[in-house]
């Protein structure tokens, strides 16, 4: 019987791990060494390919201003994705951008004043800190004083059985039930943005000012009828 043959994957070969449009190929005798290190080579691709991502879309909104969101269009990117690229370009000329760190480390900072972008960058890059510790060390740096700001929220419809347990999680901890969420979104958060790379949403002149100092106003939690 004729019919479609499926497609055999690929297979690294002689130790080398090979690039495909679809993925990577791994041979069966790679080596910690080789694996680790192509980690570090991706990440560096990934980094850099946001830079020049950023820097296209900066040059097609100045230069070709009424015809740039075709080009957008035509290569089949993410308009959205590639404007957050974009607002962080333009927030770091290229001089002081830091090789040593990676991009998601200046969208982190992206809306402070420039003298304090590179203060922090300049720890981060002295401290060897992660994009996470550089998150956890510019929150633990508010001013607990300033003024709040508060983002509505949805509210969450959750199942009895699950807000049950949250809120015996929560005692377990020793915390207030809102404490508890909040901390607990926040780890959440830490984690997925390890694994993925998400630039800041594109703010507002005025939200920009305020980046960083907001306060989310916690969405009511009450079991789903």
């Amino acid at each position: 019987m004729n019919g479609v043959q499926p497609r055999r994957p690929a297979v690294g070969v002689d130790g080398r791990i090979l690039t495909t449009p679809v993925g990577l190929a791994f041979p069966r005798n790679v080596t910690f060494e080789s694996w680790e290190q192509a980690g570090q080579r991706i990440s560096r691709i990934a980094s850099s390919s946001a830079w020049y991502l950023g820097d296209w879309l900066v040059f097609g909104q100045d230069k070709y201003t009424d015809r740039y969101r075709r080009a957008v269009e035509a290569v089949g990117l993410d308009y959205q994705t590639l404007r957050n690229y974009a607002w962080i370009a333009r927030k770091f000329e290229p001089s002081r951008r830091r090789p040593g760190l990676p991009f998601q480390h200046h969208a982190e900072v992206a809306a402070l004043p420039p003298a304090e972008q590179d203060e922090w960058l300049d720890r981060a890059e002295r401290e060897s800190w992660s994009r996470t510790a550089l998150r956890r060390a510019l929150r633990e740096n508010r001013d607990p004083g300033s003024k709040a700001y508060r983002v509505v929220m949805p509210r969450v419809s959750a199942g009895t059985e699950a807000v049950d347990r949250w809120r015996r999680a929560a005692m377990a901890a020793n915390a207030d039930f809102e404490s508890w969420i909040v901390a607990a979104l926040d780890r959440a958060a830490d984690h997925d943005l390890e694994l993925v790379s998400v630039p800041p949403l594109e703010l507002s002149g005025d939200d920009e000012r305020e980046r960083g100092r907001d306060r989310i106003g916690l969405p009511a939690v009450r079991p789903a009828s």
